[in-house]
């Protein structure tokens, strides 16, 4: 995965992401201290945003007041959106594919919240089959009640389904702030060491919240004990401290794993070498390693030392996140395939997942060398499954540039093609942008250069990465990227797509400059068909 954008980012901490850009960025933040810094800058501009523009107290009569002068409305159905917050350690974002269809109400008559279309099927699975136990624990303070009600758990994941209640027995809105508050919710295992990795969700109009912890990649967990440890409960200050300790020695006996060693294969540059697959009740793990083969590495490293020695080393390493990934999918006795990962759907400008319920990359310290772990929702009857490859995936350097002269542009947009990527550059200039920042002089105004460019990406056709600018003067710039590819085709049948390349260190508009592609993903199709049975 390349770097990130500076928009990419910043949608990434205001929470508009997409439970698989979550966990992309996740995997990437574990091995860039560059984008982790970047997010703590965005955290602090959104901390003083709060701090600046606090929102005024309406009257308590202020809806019913506004409502009776409104002309009366057919009221129409509105499914209720599930809110996600991801907070994560070492590099791990929990993703949840949530929505709502049961009402809410109904859940407690039937096994509570792990009974509902709220949680995702491998929990809804798990509860069916026994896994989900009544606890029932709650703590009281300030005329609020936190019950957590019921735990589903596993050797991958622990998860509990919690509620908050008024001194009159109604129930209150579940979300409870983890990220810029005091509140503390934690796991830790029979040794007292903290598991981190915890995802919150939460929707209006529900009874109930979800607190979920990742044990993927935890061995001999015996038991886990989960403390709440909340200051602040629907704007209400307190304290309401819980322990819900959850013991995991019977439940391991769900999980069977198959040990995959010794089965890998090279394919286009890249080597695949699978470990192991997990089967828990609430879900199905597959590890796997990638690599750059011998001969692939010596060619990236080279190209990699000779953008150092042409941009410096900060703009030759800062956003191109050179790399291996790979494309599969899993189909069962039939043939069908009830997995995919990486793969290009069928009216889908970019690759996604089916099926997934997360995923993570750890960097093993050498280029190109990623240890995966994903996970999927289990299938509801037991069958031999068997990964197949469809591809693999290489972030590698490029050697692309193009010329540009930004004050012609108006007049004389500059297109091109590069992989299946063409692109026209409609604009180079500067725009201001304002921001506020903690000084005598809150409103600040910034001159960014901005290269837009717009155009249309064939299916299966390269990412374009990091790019580096330099001006006719021979000076090299640091960009930021952002952009989409849409799902929606253009008149020449390739999906929609938008870029903007933006610099903060350019003072004026040069007369010419060249556009340097650092790195570019390519996906590449495998030409003969392997595959790796998941069963004994």
């Amino acid at each position: 995965m390349n770097c990130p954008t500076i928009d990419k980012l910043s949608q990434y901490v205001d929470n508009l992401l997409t439970e698989q850009e979550l966990v992309d960025l996740s995997t990437h933040f574990k091995g860039c201290k560059d984008c982790k810094h970047i997010v703590e800058k965005l955290n602090e501009e959104q901390k003083l945003l709060k701090e600046t523009l606090q929102t005024p107290v309406l009257p308590d009569d202020f809806a019913s007041t506004i409502l009776a002068q409104l002309e009366p409305y057919e009221k129409q159905p509105k499914k209720p959106a599930w809110k996600r917050r991801m907070l994560f350690a070492a590099g791990v974002v929990l993703a949840f594919g949530l929505s709502t269809t049961l009402n809410p109400s109904f859940a407690k008559w039937v096994g509570g919240l792990f009974a509902t279309d709220q949680v995702d099927e491998g929990l809804k699975m798990a509860s069916n089959a026994g896994m989900a136990e009544r606890v029932n624990r709650e703590v009281t303070d300030q005329g609020l009640t936190l019950k957590v009600e019921d735990v589903v758990a596993d050797s991958s994941r622990v998860a509990l389904s919690y509620q908050i209640v008024n001194k009159k027995g109604k129930i209150q809105d579940s979300y409870i702030e983890l990220a810029d508050s005091n509140n503390e919710i934690f796991a830790s295992d029979q040794n007292g060491e903290r598991l981190e990795r915890v995802g919150i969700g939460w929707q209006d109009g529900s009874e109930y919240g979800l607190i979920e912890f990742s044990l993927r990649e935890q061995e001999d967990l015996e038991e886990v004990n989960v403390k709440f440890d909340l200051v602040e409960l629907n704007g209400v200050q307190g304290h309401w401290e819980l322990e819900v300790p959850v013991d995991l020695k019977e439940r391991n006996k769900f999980t069977t794993t198959l040990s995959l060693n010794g089965v890998a294969t090279s394919m286009n540059g890249v080597n695949i070498n699978m470990k192991e697959v997990r089967f828990a009740p609430s879900s199905s793990e597959l590890l796997y390693e990638t690599s750059y083969t011998k001969e692939e590495q010596a060619k990236v490293e080279e190209k990699i030392k000779h953008l150092e020695e042409k941009f410096g080393e900060e703009i030759a390493n800062s956003f191109t996140n050179y790399g291996t990934a790979i494309q599969y999918h899993i189909e069962n006795v039939e043939k069908k395939a009830v997995y995919h990962h990486n793969s290009f759907l069928e009216g889908k400008g970019h690759p996604s997942d089916s099926g997934v319920l997360q995923g993570s990359g750890a960097d093993m310290g050498k280029i190109g060398q990623v240890a995966w772990n994903e996970s999927f929702v289990p299938q509801k009857e037991d069958g031999k499954l068997t990964f197949v490859l469809d591809g693999v995936v290489k972030t590698v350097p490029s050697d692309f540039s193009i010329k540009i002269k930004p004050k012609e542009l108006k007049n004389r947009p500059v297109s091109f093609e590069y992989e299946g990527n063409f692109l026209t550059i409609k604009e180079a200039d500067k725009n201001l942008k304002f921001s506020l920042r903690k000084s005598l002089k809150p409103i600040e105004i910034e001159n960014i250069f901005t290269i837009k460019m717009e155009g249309g990406k064939e299916a299966g056709s390269s990412d374009l990465g990091a790019w580096a600018l330099v001006d006719n003067k021979g000076k090299a710039f640091l960009t930021y990227q952002s952009g989409s590819i849409l799902d929606e085709k253009d008149e020449n049948d390739r999906y929609k797509t938008n870029f903007d390349i933006k610099s903060y260190d350019i003072d004026e508009v040069p007369e010419e400059l060249t556009l340097h592609l650092l790195s570019v993903t390519r996906y590449e199709k495998a030409g003969d068909k392997w595959e790796v049975p998941l069963y004994k």
